[in-house]
């Protein structure tokens, strides 16, 4: 095969492909796993841990204000918790900034965040109890607490594909 034939053939293949976001973010399938939890706050400054959402099925989404990807998908993920939130579900964005939750609390009134809850933890803390690495990292959590998948990366959680998954999951659990 020449040049030509595989810039063509490599052309062809990316133009049938789908797109991400028709794709489901997490891929399932593993075993759960247990997860630490360390002690985060809420807006009212109540400390609360994973625990304290036993019973629902938990999108936990570990992000920062000066994260670009993960001011990016905010809006997203407050589209799917006014969809699914509820008993059953909840999204639980824990904010890493180091300044503290008044900078979550402006991000949100900024960019006119209603439907998410408010959560701040200490940075190193969380990000070595959830082993996040980067940001954002979003993990999928069973009504036991335990993790059933994760992505590190932004995604489009108010897409029909990332609605579908969240639906079968808690159907499921």
């Amino acid at each position: 095969m020449n040049r030509r034939d595989i810039l063509l053939s490599t052309l062809a293949l990316a133009l049938m492909a789908k797109p991400a976001f028709a794709r489901p973010p997490f891929t399932l399938g593993a075993d759960p796993v247990p997860l630490l939890s360390p002690p985060f706050k809420d807006g009212e400054g109540r400390k609360l841990m994973l625990s304290d959402f036993a019973g629902r099925v938990v999108l936990l989404n570990i992000w920062a204000s000066w994260c670009p990807p993960c001011r990016e998908e905010m809006p997203d993920l407050d589209a799917l918790q006014r969809k699914l939130g509820g008993p059953d579900f909840a999204v639980v964005p824990i904010s890493i900034d180091a300044t503290g939750i008044d900078t979550a609390r402006r991000f949100y009134q900024e960019i006119g965040i209603r439907d998410l809850g408010l959560y701040w933890g200490e940075d190193i803390r969380v990000q070595l109890a959830f082993a996040a690495f980067g940001l954002p990292t979003t993990l999928l959590i069973d009504r036991k607490g335990q993790e059933l998948a994760r992505i590190f990366g932004p995604a489009k959680w108010d897409k029909p594909s990332a609605i579908a998954q969240m639906e079968n999951v808690i159907d499921v659990g």
